[in-house]
């Protein structure tokens, strides 16, 4: 895979598809959408939307495929275990057209890994299946590999082991502009600052204001999270917003409260 290279004209994207009905039932709660956001951050590629989906070969091939269109990445975590309900190799495989086969370096990994745990059978064997074309991401763990054909990204459910596939990639892939922010706290409805909020982002192009209401202290409040890819232009929002807040007699607090 080849080295990541800055791209600061461009914005990155990538989805993120969960695979399981464990998901879905609330059985299950799921960790990896805050790790792969998180570290997707550190790679100025932007987390652009995430879908759940069940252990639905239609579903997946359907999110798949829209997805993968319309973001520079795709990722997905889930179904690419053992058992009979892991269908995620074979649904990607589906969605981009080509067979499902055996990747000789996947399988030596398993006999390795599973040479002093009872030897690699059938079912453990299902952990080298790959759609064809595809190049393999390392798993530190178990030794069964994460998977990536073109630009999407089979990882793991359980959320340790998918960590350790991410740290694999790390420096791989290319990014665009990185997203800065500011955080501004301050004790107000934030229904009382709707329209200061709106009128401040739009008076500072390539600005992007989130509010994020709280009670506490039996008062509410809010912070307000400013986000650009221009330090000026972000530092020049949080002044406005700071003293268009003061004017209402609404102290702010950088960093948030």
């Amino acid at each position: 895979m080849a080295e990541s290279s800055a791209s600061p004209d461009r914005v990155f994207t990538a989805a993120l598809v969960v695979i399981g009905d464990e998901i879905l039932s609330g059985r299950t709660h799921d960790k990896n959408i805050a790790q792969v956001a998180g570290w997707l951050g550190i790679q100025a590629i932007r987390l652009a939307e995430v879908r759940v989906v069940p252990d639905s070969t239609p579903a997946i091939v359907e999110a798949v495929n829209t997805l993968r269109a319309r973001n520079d990445y795709l990722f997905t975590t889930g179904g690419i275990g053992p058992t009979h309900d892991d269908i995620t190799v074979d649904a990607v495989a589906e969605a981009l057209g080509v067979a499902v086969i055996v990747h000789p370096e996947a399988r030596r990994l398993l006999e390795g890994y599973y040479e002093t745990r009872g030897g690699l059978n059938e079912a453990r064997l299902r952990m080298a299946r790959v759609p064809e074309g595809a190049e393999l991401i390392p798993n530190r763990f178990t030794g069964a590999p994460g998977i990536r054909i073109a630009n999407v990204f089979l990882m793991a459910g359980v959320p340790q082991i998918t960590s350790g596939m991410l740290d694999a990639l790390s420096g791989t892939l290319e990014g665009g502009a990185p997203m800065l922010s500011e955080t501004v706290g301050c004790w107000v409805q934030e229904s009382e600052v709707a329209v200061l909020l709106a009128d401040t982002e739009k008076a500072h192009a390539g600005t992007q204001i989130g509010s994020y209401p709280f009670w506490r202290e039996g008062r509410a409040g809010a912070n307000f999270v400013i986000r650009s890819t221009d330090a000026e232009t972000l530092a020049a929002c949080a002044r406005a917003l700071v003293a268009a807040l003061e004017a209402l007699d609404r102290p702010a607090v950088m960093g948030g409260i």
